[in-house]
């Protein structure tokens, strides 16, 4: 008896899920497309929220910035929650292996006491800008349209919560038996010390900002986008490294290669969102120049206390890459 095998393809009668296809069209579509296209809710609200009289729960007319379709907004990173959370853990892991580096050769406990205090009075107020962070990104997340826009902004804000547990972390490694407590110190000095209230109220304020694209701009890209080069570059990488903090630096190593991954996502959505309109290109660019401003002059007394004399020509000069960055990405400057 023969047996005679025969391969027979089988077409798919569709290849994605309908309401992918209506946007991407009738094609094998990855994981994040499947997780992304389609998903905002647009029809069938029960109610209105009666704190904001004519708007639906998901409304566009919540920020003046216009976009055809508001999935354009997409994330180069392609994360959904899959994704992500295997990128985190991977890095979570790296960290604690940079932990227990750390610990097993006390590397915190040979760092000269100056140096240890002068790296926690910069670093343990930031904690608390991390928390405005992530407050700000849920806010995004909560007011934004678009899954695109909208869940992207909620894993960063939950990235922000995790700057703020790392900087936690490096705080109990760097505390002393013998000494107050550096988280507490760190708390102290953010509600009372005039070094750091211009940027206490620059954070403060922007708490309640209404436009969900101009809250994304001034936290992702103005903000954040001074603060982590000027503190985790300049500081933590360069200033401390060379006296001795190489703990430190191993330490907060989440803080700098997460920012560069995050820029990839946030100068995507400056970009697109500014190519799709004149007015949109000139509103964001207002929003841009008037919170980097605000946001520069909020961090010229703490580039001075990390930096010294040098803080002020350092701050500068991360203005300057940033405003290049945000030329790039399609701003009027």
């Amino acid at each position: 008896m023969s047996i005679e095998l025969q391969t027979r393809v089988i077409q798919p009668l569709r290849h994605t899920f309908d309401r992918v296809a209506a946007l991407a069209g009738d094609k094998p579509a990855s994981r994040y497309l499947e997780a992304t296209l389609g998903t905002q809710p647009t029809e069938h609200f029960q109610y209105r929220p009666t704190w904001e009289q004519g708007l639906e729960l998901f409304d566009t007319g919540r920020t003046v910035i216009r976009m055809t379709d508001w999935y354009a907004l997409r994330d180069p990173r392609q994360f959904y929650y899959a994704t992500w959370t295997m990128a985190r853990a991977r890095q979570q892991d790296a960290l604690e292996a940079n932990y227990q580096f750390v610990e097993s050769r006390g590397l915190a406990d040979k760092m000269p006491e100056a140096l240890r205090a002068h790296a926690c009075a910069v670093l343990m107020p930031l904690r608390h800008v991390a928390w405005c962070g992530n407050m700000n990104n849920c806010c995004i997340c909560s007011r934004g349209y678009g899954t695109a826009f909208t869940a992207p902004a909620m894993f960063h804000a939950m990235d922000q919560l995790g700057v703020a547990q790392y900087l936690t972390r490096l705080g109990l490694a760097m505390d002393v038996m013998d000494a107050p407590g550096v988280l507490e110190a760190g708390k102290n000095d953010w509600l009372r010390a005039d070094v750091w209230q211009s940027l206490r109220r620059l954070v403060e304020n922007s708490l309640v900002l209404q436009d969900p694209i101009e809250l994304f701009v001034a936290q992702n890209l103005a903000l954040d986008g001074l603060l982590y080069p000027l503190v985790y570059g300049h500081f933590v990488d360069d200033h401390l490294v060379l006296h001795g903090g190489t703990a430190v630096s191993m330490l907060t190593a989440f803080m700098p290669a997460w920012h560069a991954e995050s820029a990839r996502w946030i100068d995507a959505v400056i970009k697109v969102a500014a190519a799709e309109s004149a007015h949109n290109r000139a509103q964001l660019s207002r929003w841009y120049l008037a919170h980097v401003d605000q946001a520069q002059t909020a961090l010229v007394p703490v580039a001075a206390l990390a930096l010294g004399d040098s803080g002020a020509t350092t701050l500068a000069e991360v203005r300057q890459a940033l405003d290049d960055r945000a030329r790039k990405a399609g701003l009027d400057l």
